[in-house]
């Protein structure tokens, strides 16, 4: 069977990894009784996760024709006779409004229906929930026949819960027997307690263990010790010249002491003095770097042109990712992910300027983006956009991702907004070892 790509955007990347058969069409009948039968409909509906009577229903009401699948035989009929690429190109509509998310394009999302009848899709990528516009017709028919819940999560739920009332069971009857164990051990050592006590009784009743005691010291011993204390003698010089020698060191002592600690608060007012004139000076190098990226940035200076003139800039690496960063989206109030498919090129000509650049560049998002509410939305949508382009790998994302689970950030958003890129990678990963 001939598979293509889904989303007509995607139709030139060989490595795509969804893909979808090519439609097969077949027209049936003649006169007023004549039909379109769309063969494959069901295959190309499951490589969707759409139901089949969607992509039907909305041929028909595109084409302003009747149509009907029916579930018992799989067959997809649309009133009169239409060719295979007008069809085609109404699908690709479909796949568009209904499929691919609005945010990153990919075509891994659910459909939502919310209290308020009102149709949403959630990607699985990167999280973004789209509203699809309920001006279509199709809508009303998607309210009235919702997509069926996956069983696969309600399965595995319950499986869950018996898991843990199995485990809670097992804890229990562990308890239970470490206590039968206590009580046994209990009543094997009464007994013997009471056997060693009965022969220690014995064994002093006999005079065994005296035998074995220490030799006892006698009184003449004891004398001579208290005669070679008493021959030590403690005495303190009282004379008035003494008391003087003692009153001068203690004052030396603490002038001393005096001394070291104004020469020790000196260092540290100088030491603090050149740091802030080092980070005063760290500022305006930054500033200035951020404001020649944004002067080359008008000018339309091209990628490896900039970048060959940042990597000349005497500040350190992240400083620098930090600002190309800021330059490119500095501006910005919406708009992050349309504008980080803009400017790819610049950043992934950044990233191939050294080994380390990648995690360098993904500290410069996180950086950004806690300090922007809207681009902290978008987060997750900027890097699945780069990591399409190549310019982020998944290996460098993951161990950014568990190097902030671990630091101090641990409990910020940002890690809460890209966990289902996160999971939709190791999805992915999972499945291609598969393949």
């Amino acid at each position: 069977m001939a598979l293509q790509n889904i989303g007509a955007g995607n139709s030139d990347d060989a490595f795509y990894r969804y893909k979808m058969p090519r439609m097969i069409t077949k027209i049936e009948g003649r006169g007023n009784g004549i039909k379109t039968n769309i063969v494959n409909m069901v295959d190309i509906a499951k490589a969707l996760a759409r139901p089949a009577a969607y992509t039907t229903k909305y041929f028909g009401c595109e084409l302003g024709a009747q149509s009907k699948f029916d579930e018992k035989t799989g067959t997809s009929h649309v009133n009169g006779a239409h060719d295979t690429p007008k069809l085609a190109g109404l699908l690709e509509n479909f796949i568009k409004k209904y499929v691919q998310c609005y945010g990153c394009g990919n075509p891994e999302t659910e459909i939502l229906i919310t209290r308020n009848q009102m149709i949403q899709l959630k990607c699985a990528a990167c999280g973004f929930v789209s509203d699809v516009d309920m001006r279509d017709k199709l809508t009303t028919f998607i309210v009235k026949n919702p997509p069926e819940t996956k069983k696969g999560t309600k399965d595995k739920k319950a499986m869950r819960r018996a898991e843990k009332e199995r485990l809670k069971e097992g804890e229990a009857a562990d308890e239970e027997l470490k206590k039968l164990k206590k009580e046994v051990v209990k009543k094997k050592v009464a007994p013997k307690e009471g056997a060693t006590k009965s022969s220690s009784s014995r064994k002093k009743g006999n005079g065994s263990d005296e035998d074995h005691s220490s030799p006892t010291r006698s009184p003449t011993d004891e004398k001579d010790e208290a005669e070679d204390e008493d021959d030590v003698q403690w005495q303190t010089d009282t004379s008035l010249e003494a008391a003087r020698l003692r009153s001068q060191e203690q004052l030396s002592a603490v002038t001393a002491d005096m001394v070291m600690l104004s020469t020790n608060e000196a260092e540290e007012k100088a030491a603090t003095k050149v740091s802030g004139n080092q980070d005063n000076g760290n500022s305006m190098k930054y500033k200035t770097l951020v404001a020649e990226i944004k002067a080359d940035l008008k000018k339309g200076v091209k990628a490896k042109e900039l970048v060959a003139h940042w990597a000349t800039h005497p500040v350190s690496p992240q400083e620098k990712m930090s600002a190309l960063y800021e330059a490119l989206f500095g501006d910005l109030e919406k708009g992050f992910a349309k504008e980080a498919i803009k400017k790819k090129s610049y950043l992934a000509a950044a990233v191939a300027e050294e080994e380390g650049m990648p995690l360098l560049l993904l500290r410069a998002i996180e950086e950004f983006s806690c300090k922007s509410s809207n681009a902290l939305k978008e987060v997750a949508v900027v890097i699945k956009h780069l990591y399409d382009a190549d310019a982020l790998e998944e290996e460098h994302i993951l161990q950014w991702y568990q190097e902030g689970l671990k630091g101090d950030s641990k409990n910020s958003q940002i890690w809460k907004n890209v966990q289902p890129f996160i999971d939709w990678l190791q999805s992915a990963e999972s499945e291609s070892e598969e393949e």
